[in-house]
């Protein structure tokens, strides 16, 4: 990590003289927003990448420059069909990858949801939590035996963590009053933990872990928020920007989002970044969970990376999936 970069870095930045020629990578959520512009990045510098999304159709034009952009750059694109909210279709797509026995070099855990209204996948789990922990969870551990010496996960996660911790004793809702927010924290929180312990258990064998705040970007994950809910938003960050002495908010672009992901993903120094949480195109600090500490702060929540709170996760998300694994 020689070159230092920041929140208004790009794809093009960070991988700037960078060959991925040889290298495999799957991208979740490639029908639209930072999937797109993950895999087109990584694929415009040869890389052979694999791309899952719920729509096919939506997603077969939604990548139409990363199919130019990877014939250009000698890399490849092709895409498989993947709903996180179903668990059949999650373990069918495992199948149709294993099958192939073609290993990988890099997972980014990038597809999602936010701020549902109450609902739950098709296998009974609240929408946020079902989609983006566990829908990931069942995919990356059935493919880790495909993650090479020297692979990476990335789970895409949000400074939206901070909106609450997982709840591991009611995980869908059930006694809790909903809040879609809420959710979305716990689901973001959970990103993280999975990314914690699973780093523990494969690092012995050469394969990191970690977990990404991409920044605030206008993409189609803000689509269930209400007329006015961005902007309501925006101003209450802006407050909170100018009690703390910041400039005004202002939204990243695509291109910019999805550079921290790159960068940990093929960029960063694996040790730095294995295990921890990053934004901006760094290693961000622990925040105590005693100290205040607003969207417009950096860092991690103490909880969000507790080891022995990832176990617990782990052995909570094995439950509810009905399967073990390592």
């Amino acid at each position: 990590m020689t070159q230092i970069f920041g929140a208004s870095s790009t794809t093009e930045d960070v991988l700037s003289g960078v060959s991925l020629k040889g290298k495999r990578v799957l991208v979740t959520g490639v029908s639209a927003g930072l999937g797109v512009e993950t895999a087109r990045a990584l694929a415009a510098h040869g890389a052979q990448v694999v791309g899952a999304a719920r729509n096919l159709t939506k997603a077969e034009h939604a990548t139409t420059q990363v199919r130019a952009d990877a014939e250009r750059g000698e890399g490849s694109f092709e895409l498989v069909a993947l709903d996180l909210a179903d668990l059949t279709s999650v373990r069918a797509c495992a199948d149709q990858l294993n099958a192939t026995g073609l290993p990988f070099d890099l997972v980014i855990a990038n597809a999602g949801v936010m701020a549902t209204p109450f609902g739950h996948t098709r296998d009974g789990f609240e929408t946020q939590f079902g989609t983006n922990h566990l829908g990931h969870f069942v995919l990356i551990n059935r493919i880790a035996g495909l993650m090479r010496t020297g692979a990476r996960l990335v789970n895409v996660s949000s400074a939206g963590h901070r909106f609450a911790d997982v709840d591991l004793n009611d995980p869908n809702f059930e006694h809790t009053p909903y809040d879609p927010f809420i959710a979305y924290g716990r689901s973001k929180t959970a990103n993280i933990l999975f990314a914690v312990a699973f780093d523990a258990r494969h690092r012995a064998r050469g394969v990191r872990a970690t977990a990404i705040h991409p920044g605030g970007i206008l993409t189609e994950l803000t689509r269930y928020m209400p007329a006015g809910g961005i902007e309501a938003m925006v101003a209450r960050i802006n407050e909170q920007a100018a009690a703390e002495g910041k400039p005004p908010f202002q939204f990243k672009t695509i291109p910019q989002g999805a550079a921290t992901s790159v960068w940990a993903g093929v960029v960063a120094e694996a040790d730095a970044v294995g295990g921890h949480y990053c934004e901006d195109c760094r290693v961000s600090p622990i925040v105590p969970d005693d100290q205040s500490s607003s969207l417009v702060s950096e860092g991690v929540r103490a909880y969000a990376v507790d080891p022995v709170h990832a176990e617990a996760l782990w052995a909570k998300s094995e439950e509810m999936v009905g399967e073990k694994f390592f």
